[in-house]
């Protein structure tokens, strides 16, 4: 019996539909989980994704071809019934549900089980397939109460502020971005954005996704206008010449990763806030085993470690080798 979905040399393929789901070589016809780079990759025939995601991809890929549909709106395309379910991750960001001959497969791309405010909530698939993600897969990731993380964040940007320092926080500046500035509390100071991550807050502006006040501050930005800033940057932004003109400052970084002293140290930062858009190792096996699937396929991240704890713990899974993974400056 064939298979409703396969793994080349391309990525994830549908021979049903002649579709790919986040391929990261070209590709005539590609279906899209999320906008972030190492899923939404440029030069593919033809794009799909959820309406949500539409725009930031035309924003990061320019002039493509790309038609979008509503989370839980099926289309058949050639003999597989095709749909978006929301992934948590970013906004817009789904799992692609496949359905050949009622052989159901999902493929995840990336996700959280937690509500963010932001994204819209992960939903449970059923499905005799799954495709997981493993970026935080070992027991030690295990994330706080967001409104812990908002209320550390909040103290040291107002601690900042009364030392008359500018307070950098690193993040990438699609999704984390977004979701920290509704962590946090204006009343402290003006909120400051690179351009990377004001472009990125206009287009889903443009959408009606709602966020607070910011204020670019780009290259001819003037920081003694604005006192006991908070800056959102890109990490390889933080200690550039763009950087130190703010002065006296303390830097941050918001990712997952900041749950490792090592990563912590080689950093550089002078804080670490342990926030991410992915789930941690409670959410991976809740995820799971929600879906009820039979087989667990695991890309990027701990793969070996993930892999042998699912099949010593009653589920059938199986490494599968992608070009998924973090984004130059993703943080997340």
């Amino acid at each position: 019996m064939s298979s409703a979905l396969t793994f080349t040399p391309s990525g994830i393929y549908c021979p049903a539909g002649d579709f790919y789901i986040d391929p990261w070589r070209p590709v005539a016809r590609a279906l899209i989980t999320h906008g972030h780079a190492d899923h939404a990759r440029g030069a593919m025939g033809s794009y799909l994704a959820t309406d949500l995601a539409g725009p930031v991809m035309r924003h990061r890929l320019g002039n493509i071809s790309l038609e979008t549909v509503r989370y839980g709106e099926t289309r058949q395309i050639g003999g597989a019934s095709v749909s978006f379910h929301p992934a948590g991750h970013v906004p817009g960001s789904a799992q692609i549900r496949v359905d050949v001959a009622g052989e159901v497969w999902v493929a995840s791309g990336d996700y959280k089980v937690v509500d963010d405010g932001l994204s819209t909530p992960f939903e449970p698939v059923r499905c005799h397939h799954f495709i997981t993600e493993s970026t935080f897969g070992l027991p030690v990731f295990r994330w706080q109460e967001q409104a812990t993380i908002a209320q550390q964040i909040n103290a040291w940007w107002a601690a900042c502020a009364a030392a008359g320092k500018t307070a950098f926080l690193g993040c990438y500046a699609l999704g984390k971005a977004q979701r920290l500035l509704n962590l946090l509390t204006p009343d402290i100071g003006p909120i400051l954005t690179h351009t990377a991550i004001e472009n990125t807050n206009a287009v889903m502006r443009a959408q009606g996704i709602i966020l607070p006040t910011t204020v670019l501050a780009g290259p001819n930005f003037d920081p003694k206008t604005q006192p006991g800033a908070l800056v959102l940057a890109p990490p390889s932004a933080l200690g550039s010449a763009w950087a130190r003109k703010f002065g006296s400052q303390e830097t941050a970084f918001a990712s997952g990763w900041m749950a490792l002293r090592g990563i912590r140290r080689r950093r550089s930062g002078d804080r670490g806030f342990v926030i991410s858009d992915h789930a941690d190792w409670p959410g991976l096996l809740d995820a799971i085993t929600q879906t009820e699937a039979e087989n667990i396929y695991v890309t990027h991240g701990y793969t070996d470690i993930f892999t042998r704890y699912l099949n010593e713990n009653g589920w059938n899974a199986q490494v599968v080798p992608t070009q998924f993974g973090d984004d130059p400056e993703d943080t997340t």
